[in-house]
């Protein structure tokens, strides 16, 4: 059905966002993604880094490099101009800038350089963006909850709307984010992300509980992006 899931792990997660939502008037909206950014910036800047570090370089070791290169030309001894020294440079500037960025279209090395906090200000940004529109105000209490999986940065975020925030302390939603990432690491994502659900919804029945006039607003259903 998905990129990670088959249908019958998204009805686990789904049967599990139903099941919390029999006893709080929140709502649980779950959504798996396979990456919060592309992340292009951080890759040029990668190959600018590489670029200018070999130019750097060699203006700094000049000889070391002249006597490498004349050694290709035979060894006959060479009389370098600035302008020739100038295209040198430029050229191993223009090689290293493509070979950095052209080595980070292998997807698990261009992750392995994106640096921890820029990962989670973006997977933190992206967790908001889905919640605004999904969940944010969208329903008569304003008590909708996001969860939020990246699976490229290995990083989750709970988002909860005005009302819930005005209750629950961010800290509280620990408990659910260390059982649900304890059963992703096993590789059970579904799994997981039911018992992150079901903390959540654990936490929701206290504050907000279910009242006989209570409906459902929001779907149930996992959404995979």
């Amino acid at each position: 059905m998905g990129r990670y899931l088959t249908s019958e792990q998204h009805r686990i997660v789904s049967d599990a966002v139903a099941q919390a939502e029999l006893h709080t008037s929140g709502e649980i909206v779950t959504v798996l993604a396979d990456r919060s950014d592309g992340y292009s910036d951080v890759a040029l800047w990668w190959a600018i880094a590489a670029a200018f570090t070999a130019m750097t370089v060699i203006a700094l070791f000049p000889q070391f490099y002249m006597s490498k290169l004349e050694l290709l030309g035979g060894g006959w001894n060479h009389q370098w101009t600035t302008g020739e020294l100038f295209g040198l440079l430029t050229a191993v500037g223009l090689l290293k800038f493509f070979a950095v960025l052209l080595v980070q279209q292998w997807q698990w090395l261009k992750f392995a350089l994106i640096p921890a906090p820029v990962k989670h200000s973006r997977v933190h940004d992206a967790a908001i963006k889905h919640f605004k529109v999904g969940a944010e105000r969208r329903t008569h209490g304003r008590t909708g909850v996001l969860i939020y999986l990246s699976m490229r940065e290995h990083r989750a975020e709970i988002v909860a709307d005005e009302a819930i925030a005005g209750q629950v302390q961010p800290e509280v939603w620990g408990q659910a984010m260390a059982d649900m990432l304890e059963q992703i690491r096993r590789g059970c994502m579904a799994e997981g992300l039911a018992a992150g659900v079901r903390d959540v919804g654990e936490v929701l029945s206290q504050h907000f509980p279910r009242d006989e006039h209570d409906e459902n607003e929001l779907p149930d259903r996992l959404i995979e992006v």
